[in-house]
C-alpha cells in the first residue's frame, strides 16, 4: 500500500477554483424564516462512471482522498469540463483514470451529494466495451486499478478503505440495470 501525501500546511480559503458559499433566504408555507448556507455549484456538474472490463467485472480505482486523509478505493469520476456532454466526460476521465475510454456509454441517473447545502449534481454513467487509450490527467500520481467481481460488492462495503457514498450507490445502480431490474427514466 502506498504511503499518503505528507500534509504540509492548511489554511482557510475564502473562496476556491470550484467552491463558492452563499446565504439563502427561505420562507416556509407555515411562515417560518430562515437563513441557510449551501455550496454553491458551477452548474456543470459532475460524473461517476462504472467501467465495466467485461460482464462480471468492474475497474476500481484507489485513489488519494484529501478530505480523509487517506486512499480510497472507488469509481474513477470527475468534473464536467465547458461545453462537454455527459458521455464526453464520461469518457475523458475513463482515459484519464484508468487508461481505457468505452464505446458503449449509458446515464443511469443523478445523485446529489448533500442536498441541504450543496446543489451539485453527480451522473452515473455505465461504460461498457472498454478499449485501451490513455489521456493526460490533473492526478498528482498514477491511480491503482483494482478489478472488482460485481457478485461480490456486499464484501466491498467491509473494506476498509471504501466509505464514498456516490460509488457504493452508482456500483448498486449497474449491478440492478444489468441484471434488468432498473431502468433509469427517459
Amino acid at each position: 500500500m502506498r504511503k499518503p501525501p505528507k500534509i504540509l500546511a492548511t489554511r482557510p480559503v475564502d473562496t476556491s477554483r470550484f467552491l463558492r458559499a452563499e446565504q439563502v433566504d427561505l420562507e416556509f408555507s407555515n411562515g417560518q424564516r430562515r437563513t441557510h448556507e449551501r455550496l454553491r455549484g458551477s452548474g456543470l456538474g459532475a460524473v461517476v462512471i462504472v467501467p465495466m472490463r467485461d460482464d462480471d467485472t468492474v475497474l476500481l480505482v484507489r485513489e488519494y482522498g484529501t478530505g480523509l486523509g487517506r486512499y480510497e478505493l472507488g469509481l474513477p469520476k470527475g468534473r464536467l469540463d465547458q461545453d462537454e456532454t455527459v458521455e464526453q466526460g464520461a469518457d475523458r476521465e475513463l482515459k484519464e483514470e484508468i487508461g481505457y475510454g468505452a464505446r458503449e456509454l449509458h446515464i443511469l441517473g443523478s445523485l446529489s451529494l448533500a442536498p441541504a447545502y450543496m446543489s451539485s449534481m453527480t451522473h452515473v454513467v455505465l461504460a461498457r466495451d472498454l478499449y485501451p487509450e490513455r489521456l493526460q490527467g490533473d492526478e498528482p500520481e498514477e491511480l491503482e486499478v483494482v478489478p472488482w467481481r460485481l457478485d461480490a460488492l456486499h464484501r466491498l462495503l467491509n473494506e476498509p478503505e471504501v466509505s464514498e457514498g456516490r460509488s457504493i450507490a452508482a456500483l448498486f445502480m449497474a449491478r440492478e440495470y444489468l441484471a434488468g431490474r432498473y431502468r433509469p427514466c427517459p
